[in-house]
């Protein structure tokens, strides 16, 4: 059985993991400015952008640092930027799923609803990633349902500890679930998985680099929009 690990964003909500108790979780993987919750993280992921003053000072083996360099490679063997969303949310469950192997992920703080007045984080109000004109964030609900079928398929199931209203459409639950939470989720369809799949491949949207948006003008949205409304039909009859 797989490591069960907690996938920790910026959201408002974030705070409340502060005094979880650790073992539950074989790993924390915080995203962002979420190391400052709480120090017993595992991971830190962040973008390339993220300025140096908003990284920790100081790191404790054997706490790792997740960068581009790590996380590009392995989203690129579950299909590349363009198709998995430009969110850090999307970006540290792939980089799990292929680097860490889990039997449960679960995610918290990363609801991506934004309210229009007061904090849109749990530091005060931040850059949104969904809130950006990109084409691979045009269905959150899309991509979220994506990579749930891409975690079912390795044997792992995704949850939202969330209670808050939530863009993601993973399945809820208590955190006291997480030590005996069903860790042999149903595949998805074989049909529905290759049927997309293979959309995907005949698009071959891919960019190896995972700059995606420096080659934007080759994408068509129409074809993205497809895509996503077949990952959405995979995954919530399920």
């Amino acid at each position: 059985m797989g490591p069960r690990i907690l996938i920790l964003g910026s959201g408002p909500d974030a705070p409340q993991a502060a005094n979880w108790d650790r073992s539950i979780f074989d790993h924390i993987v915080v995203i962002n400015n979420a190391w400052r919750v709480r120090s017993d993280w595992s991971h830190l992921i962040h973008p390339e952008d993220f300025s140096a003053d908003k990284r920790p000072a100081t790191v404790s083996p054997p706490q790792k640092i997740i960068t581009a360099d790590d996380y590009v490679t392995v989203q690129n063997t579950y299909g590349g930027f363009v198709y998995a969303g430009g969110t850090m949310a999307f970006t540290a469950g792939y980089w799990a799923l292929g680097a860490l192997r889990p039997s449960v992920m679960a995610f918290f703080g990363c609801d991506m609803m934004y309210a229009a007045q007061g904090n849109t984080h749990f530091y005060g109000t931040g850059t949104a990633d969904p809130l950006r004109e990109d084409i691979s964030l045009r269905s959150l609900e899309a991509k979220s349902a994506r990579l749930a079928l891409h975690a079912n398929a390795q044997g792992c199931s995704v949850v939202n500890l969330s209670d808050a209203p939530s863009r993601q459409v993973f399945p809820r639950a208590k955190l006291a679930d997480i030590r005996h939470l069903q860790t042999t989720p149903p595949p998805p369809s074989d049909v529905a998985m290759a049927d997309v799949l293979g959309a995907e491949k005949s698009l071959g949207y891919f960019v190896a680099s995972g700059r995606y948006w420096e080659s934007s003008a080759q994408f068509d949205v129409d074809e993205i929009d497809r895509l996503d409304a077949m990952w959405r039909a995979a995954y919530l009859p399920s």
